[in-house]
């Protein structure tokens, strides 16, 4: 049964141990050649198990560190990058530079118009001690570019490891398990509850949406209160849907697929040089970060990848 659930005051910091957010690329080859079950399935774990960082940030901390989402302003048309410090912007020369002053853990990033985003996630050290804030900020929202952040709701209750904004909804998947979706981003509607690696939004049906999950590639045609396994699918870890014709997704191999028919067959179209770390489908161009903080785009789907910006290191 869904439940409506409104924010509360917030709680006092509660210690949390911080743990591997991500298997390295050998346990990934490993796990895939165990099925796909066992992949997403340990994904799953460890986005669940993912816990404010236990280091206060310094100057020499700038750079991109777990790239957790990808998303374009459309003010400026650059990418920005939502990491485990904080948020970074992807000039046209290439240069990356930070937003904003904070450090704090992004997850489940997306953009709803010029300037305005939305995260959850994690406070850095600096900001629980200096503003008593726990350690799960519920949904974000910036109306600046992500230069500054406000908590909407859930402070102290969610951490939306997935979000994605469609059909004027505001769908979330909780590191609880919990699958929600709001409609102003203050009230929330838990619609059900499953071990989830990503999801996608039908552009045409707010009610239907795939799901890359514990059990395989899954489907929900009631806005996410069931879900049926899609038989036959390849082992999928991101997923991105901008045009009802092209469903894309990557494996945790780096592999890339596309879905002319809602996820029910699949293609093989190219592959990333890494395992990946973040998806996102903008117009034409397809953007994807792998495990090792770089950042690719394609051109055509997916077929071919060009790198916009190379990992230090």
């Amino acid at each position: 049964m869904s439940r409506t659930t409104t924010a509360p005051r917030s709680p006092g910091p509660r210690a949390r141990a911080r743990r591997p957010r991500r298997p390295p690329a050998a346990a990934l080859a490993v796990a895939l050649a165990l099925g796909a079950v066992a992949v997403v399935a340990a994904v799953a774990l460890l986005r669940r198990a993912a816990g404010p960082p236990t280091s206060e940030p310094s100057a020499g901390a700038a750079g991109v560190v777990h790239i957790h989402g990808l998303g374009i302003n459309p003010r400026d048309g650059l990418l920005h990058i939502a990491t485990h410090t904080g948020l970074f912007r992807l000039g046209a020369n290439g240069a990356i530079e930070r937003v904003g002053t904070s450090y704090q853990d992004l997850m489940g990033f997306t953009v709803l118009g010029p300037d305005r985003f939305l995260a959850s996630g994690h406070p850095d050290l600096r900001q629980m001690r200096q503003q008593n804030l726990p350690p799960l900020l519920g949904l974000l929202e910036s109306t600046d570019g992500g230069r500054t952040w406000q908590t909407l709701s859930l402070l102290g209750q969610a951490d939306f490891h997935a979000l994605r904004t469609a059909h004027g909804r505001i769908y979330g998947w909780n590191s609880s398990g919990a699958f929600m979706v709001s409609g102003d981003g203050k009230t929330w509607e838990t619609r059900s509850t499953l071990s989830l690696a990503d999801f996608a939004v039908n552009p045409l049906d707010p009610d239907d949406i795939v799901a890359t999950t514990q059990g395989g590639v899954q489907r929900s045609a009631d806005g996410g209160r069931t879900w049926q396994r899609i038989p036959g699918s390849p082992a999928l870890l991101l997923l991105a849907w901008a045009r009802p014709e092209a469903l894309l997704a990557v494996a945790p191999n780096g592999t890339v697929y596309v879905s002319a028919d809602a996820g029910a067959t699949w293609q093989a179209r190219g592959a990333l040089p890494r395992p990946p770390a973040a998806l996102l489908a903008a117009g034409d161009t397809l953007y994807a970060a792998t495990e090792d903080g770089s950042v690719y785009a394609s051109p055509d789907g997916g077929a071919t990848w060009q790198l916009r910006y190379r990992a230090a290191g």
